[in-house]
């Protein structure tokens, strides 16, 4: 169709009769459509209080970068490691630089590997495309934690404190995404040339060589060994000394993180309830674990949730705050915005109608720190720790750095939980020893795409 001349008068005419639009126009041209758009009364803002509240740690900041998965992992790993030291709130924290140059460096491995393994393929192939289009993010999930903590442990922030260009990646993907296109050029002509295996193995050491140094200059290098000094909350201080990140992590991680497990709610026809799932393309460390999660319906998500807080332990969570939320106000609620009454539309989705046409997926991974339980032991609101600070652009962010997130919300853009194996029902914890389905790349659960 063409749009044509009558067709201007025809939506034009249309909307100078639609007078409560003329009048929220004023508004949103000077103060833009969600704050327009936002209801000022809801009740979840003023209701700042959980029956079960496990954790009030002073939330880390993950600045301009896309690690939110890896903070959350080890905003979790903190609150055990003060509970079993015995720690004063806010004293410790882990340095999550340390992870991230691991991260980058395992992710520019894995993307030489995979271009040497797709080599044949002609470079307008999709799955090239998507690699090459990809080659460096800062996307992440659960399961890239599990296996980056069992490689090279963890260290604390003293050991290893943040840099302008870890705070702000976009720079430094920049140029790492540059220099593994033009290997992956190389890489592809070597193939091409009949190179040995071990020709290109020599090859991809010296890249991986060059892709080490850009992150030392960037980041640092990460410590090889550290001290490791603390006063507990009844003053007495302790001193260990010249330890490695693996000695660290062995002795105060109290936790295995392979305990854990990804537990989902995904709208996915291909992954009915019961099943696991896998995502093709989306392992960042060569003979790794595969990420692995078990599909399953939104009440038992909620149910396994609720039990580890009610064990008094946080919950490691992925969903799309970038829905119906408030991060002055600290709020994720569904009924935060009125976008059908602002524009005289209808905007009303199911769940499985957002995921399909890539509306919403898993986005940003926070931390459950309590829920608020009503007097038939169903949730209310939830209590999330997330990673943005206290104050951003010289504006508080939430409740100290903490949001509240209504039941409703829960039900339509939570995702994925990572929860202890064993709290996981029979019913649904037996697919997690079935061959899982495994979902193309280009899927929205795709962690690894930024």
């Amino acid at each position: 169709m063409n749009i044509q001349t009558n067709d201007l008068e025809r939506m034009s005419n249309d909307y100078k009769g639609k007078e409560t639009q003329q009048v929220i126009s004023r508004a949103a041209q000077n103060v833009g459509i969600d704050q327009a758009a936002e209801k000022t009364t809801l009740y979840a803002t003023d209701q700042f209080q959980f029956s079960i509240d496990v954790d009030s740690e002073v939330p880390a900041n993950q600045l301009q970068s896309g690690r939110c998965w890896m903070f959350a992992t080890l905003n979790t790993l903190r609150w055990h490691i003060e509970k079993n030291l015995k720690l004063p709130k806010g004293s410790f924290e882990l340095a999550q630089a340390y992870n991230a140059f691991y991260n980058k460096l395992e992710r520019a491995n894995w993307f030489m590997t995979r271009i040497i393994q797709t080599a044949d393929a002609d470079l307008q192939d999709q799955e090239v495309v998507w690699l090459l289009t990809n080659a460096m993010q800062d996307g992440g999930d659960f399961p890239m934690m599990i296996d980056l903590v069992k490689k090279y442990g963890v260290v604390p922030h003293t050991a290893m404190s943040e840099t302008y260009c870890i705070n702000n990646t976009s720079k430094l993907n920049d140029i790492l995404s540059k220099l593994l296109r033009k290997d992956a050029l190389v890489l592809r002509s070597l193939v091409h040339e009949a190179a040995s295996k071990e020709q290109l193995e020599a090859k991809q050491k010296e890249m991986l060589n060059e892709v080490y140094r850009v992150l030392c200059v960037t980041i640092g290098e990460p410590p090889k060994t550290f001290d490791f000094e603390y006063r507990d909350k009844d003053g007495k201080f302790h001193a260990d000394y010249n330890l490695t990140p693996q000695e660290f992590t062995k002795k105060y991680v109290p936790i295995n993180l392979e305990d854990y497990v990804g537990v989902c709610n995904i709208p996915e026809k291909m992954v009915p309830y019961g099943s696991s799932f896998g995502v093709q393309d989306s392992n960042e460390i060569i003979d790794g674990q595969p990420n692995r999660y078990l599909n399953v319906p939104m009440e038992e998500l909620k149910r396994v949730a609720i039990e580890q807080l009610k064990a008094g332990e946080p919950v490691w969570f992925g969903c799309d705050v970038l829905q119906m939320s408030d991060f002055q106000r600290g709020l994720l609620s569904l009924d935060l915005y009125d976008y059908n009454k602002m524009f005289d539309i209808d905007l009303d989705l199911t769940k499985e109608q957002r995921y399909v046409t890539r509306i919403s997926g898993p986005t940003h991974a926070m931390t459950l720190a309590g829920v608020d339980l009503d007097e038939n032991g169903k949730p209310v609101r939830w209590k999330v720790e997330n990673s943005w600070g206290t104050e951003a652009h010289g504006k508080p962010v939430g409740h100290g750095g903490y949001f509240i997130m209504d039941d409703a919300w829960f039900d339509q853009y939570m995702f994925e939980v990572a929860v202890r194996r064993g709290l996981i029902s029979d019913k649904y914890r037996a697919g997690l020893d079935k061959e899982p389905v495994i979902l193309p790349y280009w899927n929205i659960f795709n962690p690894v795409e930024g």
